[in-house]
């Protein structure tokens, strides 16, 4: 089915509410790039279908309960999502917020302090945002303190409403419990492809993250909107090999693989096209705010997981990429938020399309999908 949605014409702007001036101000700022509007739709059904999903989100995912403070932060490029938020949260509660605050620079890059301050303060954090806020200190103090978090990085209007959000967040819950068998006491991952993808390390089976369900309704809670990935964290210092990312890179669909060589569990080289320059320049600049001796940790591989989502697309935003069913992804960088000890403030994934991955001697997936 193609895409209901188009490019926004420059020419239009969002209609608001009188009361919500200020925000449309800060929104129309800065429009997205990817989706803005849905073809052939008057302003009410785009209103609609944009209210239903926020539904799913705070009356399913989060199961917001009367009289909880729930914070909603969006940036320019998700103002609509975050009024849409918003406008369903306060039918579960009347404290509830909403703070459009300036988009970030990568993801990973901490929130403005009077924000963090404010998701401390809270039983519900949901933050459609351009950069991701998941390992940030303002999200794990946040939960720290009690609260549940759903970050959406990349969010735009034609995920909110379609794709791997549209899937039945309960049955992959059901799915997610039922792998645990399948990991229990495996300790060594080994990731191959046709590209080139070669590499292996080691895990503890005990730290497999199983939660990324979408169902969020427990204190100290966290998950991505759309749900759907078993992640862990890789022993630091026992990774080894070569990553050929042929998906996605953060949120770009790559044109020429993307290869990346592991020592010890840190990026030693890259090559690909024009995104290899960006990257070294990207890490470059997150390493020359840290010490000298922590610079290396920028190029930490943080992070493996695969998808598990059968709605989810391949569409260019890493936050669904990661997500599908039979794809895998490895992300550089800040591992703290899983038990590591890279504090670096940028976290960035990419996506193997078809991987086979192994768990000891048990292949779980071959060539992209899963072995019954």
């Amino acid at each position: 089915m193609a895409s209901p949605f188009r490019r926004k014409s420059k020419k239009k702007k969002p209609v608001v509410k009188k009361t919500d001036t200020e925000i449309e101000e800060v929104v129309t700022a800065e429009l997205p790039d990817e989706e803005g509007q849905i073809e052939n739709l008057n302003e009410e059904s785009i209103q609609k279908i944009l209210a239903e999903s926020a539904k799913r989100v705070t009356h399913t995912c989060m199961d917001i309960r009367r009289g909880e403070n729930v914070l909603i932060v969006c940036d320019p490029t998700t103002g609509e999502i975050g009024q849409a938020l918003h406008k369903s949260a306060t039918e579960r509660s009347d404290r509830v917020l909403l703070v459009v605050m300036p988009k970030g620079r990568h993801h990973g890059d901490e929130p403005p302090s009077p924000v963090a301050n404010l998701m401390k303060q809270q039983q519900i954090v949901i933050a459609p945002t351009k950069y991701s806020l998941t390992h940030t200190r303002a999200v794990r103090s946040a939960i720290k303190e009690g609260a549940r978090v759903a970050t959406m990085p990349g969010m735009t209007q034609d995920m909110f409403v379609s794709g791997g959000m549209t899937a039945d967040f309960n049955e992959i819950k059901k799915i997610l419990s039922d792998l645990s068998n399948t990991l229990r006491r495996k300790r060594l991952v080994h990731v191959k492809d046709k590209n080139g993808t070669d590499i292996e390390f080691e895990i503890s089976w005990r730290d497999w993250n199983l939660d990324d369900n979408g169902i969020c309704n427990r204190p100290r809670m966290i998950t991505n909107l759309p749900a759907g990935k078993a992640f862990v964290l890789p022993k630091e210092g026992t990774m080894n090999g070569t990553i050929v990312f042929d998906g996605t890179w953060e949120s770009t669909i790559l044109d020429e693989p993307l290869e990346m060589t592991v020592e010890n569990g840190i990026v030693i080289d890259i090559k690909g096209d024009s995104t290899a320059a960006q990257i070294r320049q990207q890490f470059g600049e997150a390493a020359s705010r840290l010490r000298s001796r922590e610079r290396e940790l920028v190029w930490t591989v943080a992070e493996f997981g695969f998808g598990i989502n059968p709605n989810a697309r391949m569409t260019g935003h890493v936050l669904e990429d990661e997500k599908q069913l039979g794809t895998c992804y490895f992300s550089i960088g800040d591992n703290t938020s899983l038990g590591g000890n890279a504090t670096v403030g940028i976290h960035i994934p990419g996506v193997i399309s078809k991987p086979s991955v192994w768990l000891d001697d048990t292949q779980i997936i071959e060539n992209g999908k899963f072995i019954d």
